[in-house]
């Protein structure tokens, strides 16, 4: 009988200090998850059709991302095709290409997020994930775009403005709506990032 306390005895007692060592490697790596959260990937914003909440950190941490805000009615709606180019050629490099749609400027994206998904889609084959539309204009900006713009210094002055975030969640660079997915400079800063 005895034995059979010792032997019970002595199973418990490593069976508490292995749930102690386990529970204190949780808690390590959620605090070192949550110290990576930094930066861009402290945000969560909505996808575009469903509106599910997307955590950047889970999402995205770790990638290059040029996220832009988009309409569908501009004069630079033609940079979608440049942006999947790129999302299609870096993809696999760990680049993603977040598209905020925004009708702050010209009301320029007036439809609803199943007629933006379908233009995208259908005119430009935009594979890249969609969101939410969104406010961009400094003093009226969503969380994500105060953030960026505040960070930057340099705040949308229309649509297709391109922010380039490293793989720390940093923003890098902005480029203005004149700036295509296809210029040289934009690139080449998009591949010294990857």
């Amino acid at each position: 009988m005895n034995k059979l306390v010792l032997v019970m005895t002595t199973f418990l007692l490593i069976l508490c200090v292995n749930i102690a060592v386990a529970e204190e490697v949780i808690t390590i790596d959620t605090d070192t998850q949550q110290a990576n959260c930094m930066n861009i990937y402290q945000f969560t914003v909505p996808d575009l059709i469903d509106e599910k909440p997307v955590d950047f950190c889970k999402a995205y941490a770790g990638k290059v991302l040029i996220i832009v805000n988009t309409a569908s009615k501009c004069g630079f709606t033609g940079q979608y095709e440049g942006l999947e180019a790129l999302y299609r050629e870096f993809g696999d490099q760990g680049l993603v290409v977040l598209g905020f749609p925004s009708n702050q400027f010209g009301n320029q994206e007036p439809g609803t997020a199943e007629e933006i998904q379908n233009f995208c889609r259908v005119t430009y084959g935009v594979q890249f994930p969609m969101f939410a539309k969104t406010r961009v204009r400094k003093g009226d900006a969503d969380p994500l775009w105060t953030y960026l713009g505040d960070t930057s210094g340099t705040y949308p002055k229309w649509n297709f403005y391109k922010y380039l975030i490293n793989r720390e969640g940093e923003v890098i660079d902005v480029f203005s709506s004149v700036t295509s997915p296809e210029s040289r400079r934009f690139r080449k800063a998009v591949k010294a990032l990857l």
